[in-house]
């Protein structure tokens, strides 16, 4: 075979191969769909006494931590900055979130501690079906502080505890 035939068959292959990966990535991207329980729909995180009250449960494939106060409301946070979208980060022994990026921090209710973030994280609704905890990530709630209303409670709860 002469070399120019093999290179002009070598260039023809490398040239099949790339436009086979691309239509492949194109045709995954439009056939693409969130999964149940994926970002971008209800969630169900678990059952209430999975989280006990004061702490902060990290979901990274809802993107959310789901955090319940000392008196046993729930928030779920978005665990993107509002500064520039960078991931916060949770710190247990701080009990505060921090944004790698340039340092905001908030409080565990989402609360802004810190700028140069303008405002409180973004939170999703949180619902209640008997002992089970879901999170509705589809559905983002912009704030700029964080008010009692935004805490859900189980049934039977006490509101009036906050």
């Amino acid at each position: 075979m002469p070399r120019r035939d093999f290179l002009g068959a070598a260039w023809a292959g490398l040239g099949l191969l790339a436009a086979l990966g691309t239509g492949y990535v194109g045709l995954r991207y439009l056939t693409s769909q969130t999964a149940a329980g994926e970002f971008g729909s209800v969630i169900a995180a678990g059952v209430i006494e999975d989280f006990p009250p004061g702490t902060v449960t990290a979901f990274p494939n809802g993107k959310f931590y789901l955090a319940r106060g000392a008196d046993g409301g729930f928030l779920a946070l978005y665990q993107k900055c509002t500064h520039l979208a960078c991931v916060v980060l949770w710190h247990e022994t701080d009990g505060q979130f921090y944004c790698p990026c340039h340092g905001s921090r908030f409080l565990a209710d989402g609360t802004v501690l810190n700028r140069p973030a303008f405002r409180a994280l973004t939170r999703f609704p949180v619902t209640f079906d008997g002992d089970s905890v879901s999170v509705d990530t589809g559905t983002p709630i912009e704030q700029d502080t964080v008010a009692a209303e935004d805490i859900a409670y189980p049934a039977g709860a006490s509101e009036s505890a906050s």
